[in-house]
């Protein structure tokens, strides 16, 4: 265990613990993470369901280390591919030491907030509620909207933000360190996930094809890194990957008249890349058929889509 003394002699603990961040669909999850970590580790869009595993963001500090899971949205499940998003959300609960339960205050889906709070009812942890987008919607109907969740859980505490423009995150950051139990540091202090690289490229990547893409596109799409190439010289770093939809007529739209689609989503996901590592990155990307891979049992864990933790 980390323990420090001041110069008076008094004992400094050092706090950690694991916290889940659920919510419905959309209610601002990943973009919480990365505010909390002043960094990106999770890929966010406009929409629903982007994020398909758990994600841990690491925040440490002098005194503590804060571990954040980002997980899928959490929403009826109906097709295996939504069944196997749902229960990497809920596998997440499982020996965390607090829970933010996150709520997108403009868009309130009471069926899916119900079904998050009959999970928590199951799990008994501490839950700070976390109502984000307040810079969306009149202030004074914060206070109606608190009291209505106070009616159906005894959170232990219910925190205003908006993750966007990281208003109210010290704030919600000194309620979490109250509630971490003294422990050791789980992860060296230079990490700030344990994401893989693999599959952090393939994130961005999806990332660009649900941001450009229309309809059930982003849907049908996943990709699969599969082969990184360290540079020799002055060579870039070269990543070659795949891109797996489920129709030909999907291949076509991913791949674009001239493959203007795939160019400007291979391009975006690169320079991202770039900025990250600081470091030139060749990105090889081809787009292949895999017939109905999201309802696949086999497929998803060839994909490494398998809902466990990651």
């Amino acid at each position: 265990m980390d323990i420090d003394s001041d110069p008076g002699g008094a004992r400094k603990l050092f706090k950690s613990g694991f916290i889940a961040i659920v919510g419905a669909p959309n209610a601002g999850k990943s973009t919480l993470l990365n505010s909390i970590l002043g960094e990106k580790v999770a890929i966010t869009t406009p929409k629903p369901q982007t994020t398909r595993h758990q994600i841990k963001g690491i925040l440490t500090g002098e005194n503590f280390q804060a571990v954040f899971i980002d997980t899928p949205g959490i929403h009826a499940s109906k097709g295996l591919l939504n069944r196997v998003i749902v229960r990497a959300a809920t596998q997440a609960l499982d020996g965390v030491d607090l829970v933010l339960f996150v709520v997108d205050v403009t868009r309130r889906n009471r069926a899916a907030e119900f079904r998050v709070l009959d999970l928590l009812d199951k799990v008994r942890k501490p839950v700070i509620l976390v109502l984000n987008k307040i810079d969306l919607i009149a202030r004074e109907n914060l206070l109606p909207m608190m009291a209505e969740f106070k009616e159906h859980y005894p959170f232990d505490v219910i925190v205003p933000i908006s993750a966007k423009y990281i208003d109210g995150i010290d704030l919600l950051l000194d309620e979490i360190l109250t509630k971490l139990p003294e422990g050791p540091q789980y992860y060296d202090s230079t990490v700030i996930t344990d994401q893989p690289e693999d599959m952090m490229i393939s994130e961005l990547i999806r990332e660009k094809i649900f941001l450009l893409a229309e309809k059930e596109i982003p849907y049908s799409t996943t990709v699969k890194v599969d082969s990184i190439e360290e540079p020799e010289g002055r060579k870039p770093l070269t990543i070659h990957a795949t891109i797996y939809v489920e129709r030909p007529s999907q291949k076509r739209i991913i791949i674009g008249k001239n493959g203007k689609f795939i160019k400007k989503a291979g391009r975006m996901a690169r320079e991202e890349l770039e900025n990250l590592w600081g470091q030139k990155v060749y990105l090889d990307l081809w787009v292949k058929v895999m017939k109905n891979w999201s309802r696949n049992e086999r497929a998803l864990q060839e994909l490494g889509i398998t809902g466990m933790e990651v």
